[in-house]
């Protein structure tokens, strides 16, 4: 089952801080991907389906970060 919205504020919360440490005053997607597990694993509920599968809840969110384009600002034109 998905993660709520305060889920994600944890996630947008927690790659700001990241970004920040390291001294830059925007996120990268690099930061999400870094992220997403340790933020959003233990909010996830796996269904009966999945576990059935082996499927754990770090490699449900590896796949979704895997499958999902990384946006790309054009240069110009």
């Amino acid at each position: 089952l998905g993660a709520s919205p305060r889920a994600a504020l944890a996630l947008f919360r927690a790659c700001q801080a990241l970004a920040a440490t390291q001294g830059r005053d925007f996120v990268k997607p690099d930061d999400v991907k870094r992220l997403a597990i340790p933020v959003l694993a233990h909010r996830l509920v796996v269904t009966a389906q999945s576990r059935l599968r082996g499927q754990g809840v770090e490699e449900i969110v590896r796949d979704t970060l895997n499958r999902t384009p990384v946006p790309v600002e054009s240069l110009g034109r």
